[in-house]
């Protein structure tokens, strides 16, 4: 299931920038409603996403059972992302994706049944979140190039 992950997380790394480059900056920038992210910030989310689930990815296989939460809203307006240019967003969410796709291949299949705790309750495996990771990525991805 890892390997279908994978391959999903390559293709999404190799098309998405172009796709968003494409999308001009004031409809990027663009809130719908004042409480509502724009496409910048629901693709900044994704970034922050990546810089959690980077730590889980690392951290999991070493630590005992890390908890590794984050307050999405607070990352997002603390990072700034509606006031930084469009491609400097594109090109982190890009080069993020691409280290973390080199770090996915090279996990350990062991290494993928250790576990994280991401929220008050619940631990998952590695292997879990990194599934997740790509499914969370294809959705808000969507929501950028199709609303």
């Amino acid at each position: 299931m890892i390997e279908e992950s994978i391959k999903r997380l390559e293709y999404l790394c190799s098309t998405i920038p172009d796709l968003l480059y494409k999308i001009d900056d004031k409809l990027f920038s663009e809130k719908p409603i004042p409480e509502k992210w724009s496409k910048k910030e629901i693709l900044g989310h994704l970034i922050d996403s990546a810089t959690n689930n980077h730590q889980r990815f690392v951290r999991g296989q070493f630590e005992e059972i890390p908890t590794i939460i984050y307050d999405q809203n607070n990352w997002n307006k603390y990072n700034f992302y509606q006031q930084i240019d469009k491609n400097q967003v594109i090109e982190f969410w890009e080069i993020y994706n691409k280290q973390l796709l080199e770090l996915i291949k090279r996990i350990p299949s062991e290494n993928l049944w250790k576990e994280c705790k991401t929220n008050e309750v619940n631990n998952y495996t590695i292997e879990f979140l990194i599934i997740d990771y790509v499914e969370h990525l294809e959705y808000h991805l969507k929501q950028i190039v199709n609303y």
